[in-house]
């Protein structure tokens, strides 16, 4: 499923405007790597990434793909989904949700559940620090998995 294209360029909008106001440069790079994450409910990774955008600046690097994803993970314009081996997968969905993550193919996918909603954090988790967010990760098997078996 992928998201509704005007959604998609209101996020692209106001991503530059966020850089504007920041002082990072929304550069046609950056812009265009925001846009494979956001338009993906994949979770994509660095490569699957990279392979989106190279698609229209086929000039980019992989290394410029991945400065890139750091950068609008850590500025919080994008999250961290979880990992698939060794990849890192982002999420461009910043609305409160979970995952549930195929322990065999590593696909995630977002959920959200109203019962959750109640849930806080363990008072075991604030000995480590600040809590500022709570969310689950659910692993088991897919649909599509099960059927291979």
């Amino acid at each position: 499923m992928k998201s509704d294209p005007k959604i998609i360029d209101q996020r692209i909008k106001a991503f530059q405007e966020a850089c504007r106001k920041m002082g990072a440069k929304a550069t046609h790079q950056r812009t265009e790597i925001f846009r494979a994450v956001i338009s993906s409910d994949e979770h994509p990774d660095a490569q699957g990434v990279y392979r989106a955008v190279k698609e229209k600046i086929p000039e980019i690097s992989l290394d410029t793909v991945y400065r890139n994803l750091n950068l609008l993970a850590d500025k919080g314009f994008i999250q961290i989904a979880g990992t698939s081996g060794d990849s890192l997968r982002f999420d461009g969905n910043m609305g409160h949700h979970h995952h549930f993550t195929c322990i065999r193919c590593g696909l995630i996918r977002d959920f959200v559940s109203a019962q959750s909603q109640d849930w806080e954090v363990p008072e075991e988790a604030c000995t480590f620090g600040h809590p500022l967010s709570l969310q689950v990760e659910v692993k088991g098997i897919c649909l599509s998995c099960q059927k291979k078996r």
